[in-house]
């Protein structure tokens, strides 16, 4: 589902028109340029939307029928459900557990942080998919050249760098298995399996 589908979505459901939720929902989708299958939606998740999207946005807009429109909700109902056949959010920690385990992680993380770990803002967000999932190959989706120059700008101000890279995005979509619910919640994810044993009670 493309962004203008999902802002048709917004405006049926909080009125308004397509303008005043096409950039959000066009943002949730950026990490397309990253990754062309649904292995993509990183930023579908609570992790997403609280460290990420409601930063660069704020917890409210205003749409042009002078509705004030929580952008939680926007982005949990309107983008990341539809995505997912209304049937579950996904956590970070799912997209993390799909990717493969390496050795070398610890050392390249913490030589790329190095150069960041006096910049106590900027340190809170980079280590925020840790204290999340507990795991640290989920430092590289903040640990890479797209977070520094592209996410980090948006939400904290800072510059981008000019310079190359020890981490790319790359480096953990290559190693990020596709599974089935990421197929449009065809399946569902670990974190779903309460959601999955409520949905075939109901049915």
């Amino acid at each position: 589902m493309n962004a203008y589908k999902h802002a048709q979505i917004s405006v049926q459901k909080r009125g308004g028109k397509i303008e005043n939720y096409y950039e959000i929902h066009d943002f949730m989708d950026c990490t397309k340029e990253l990754c062309s299958d649904n292995r993509h939606r990183i930023l579908h998740t609570m992790w997403g939307i609280k460290r990420v999207v409601i930063p660069i946005f704020g917890h409210i807009i205003e749409n042009s029928d002078g509705k004030k429109i929580n952008v939680k909700d926007l982005c949990e109902q309107d983008h990341i459900l539809p995505d997912y056949r209304n049937r579950f959010i996904p956590t970070l920690s799912d997209f993390v557990n799909a990717i493969e385990d390496s050795e070398d992680d610890l050392v390249r993380i913490n030589t790329f942080f190095e150069n960041y770990k006096d910049d106590k803002k900027l340190v809170e967000l980079l280590l925020s998919p840790l204290s999340n999932t507990g795991k640290v190959k989920s430092l590289l989706i903040t640990h890479n050249s797209w977070f520094l120059n592209d996410i980090a700008p948006k939400i904290l101000g800072r510059r981008p760098e000019i310079r190359n890279f020890s981490i790319a995005p790359s480096d953990f979509f290559n190693r990020m298995k596709f599974e089935l619910w990421m197929d449009n919640g065809m399946a569902f994810p670990k974190s779903a399996n309460g959601t999955k044993q409520l949905i075939f009670e109901q049915n």
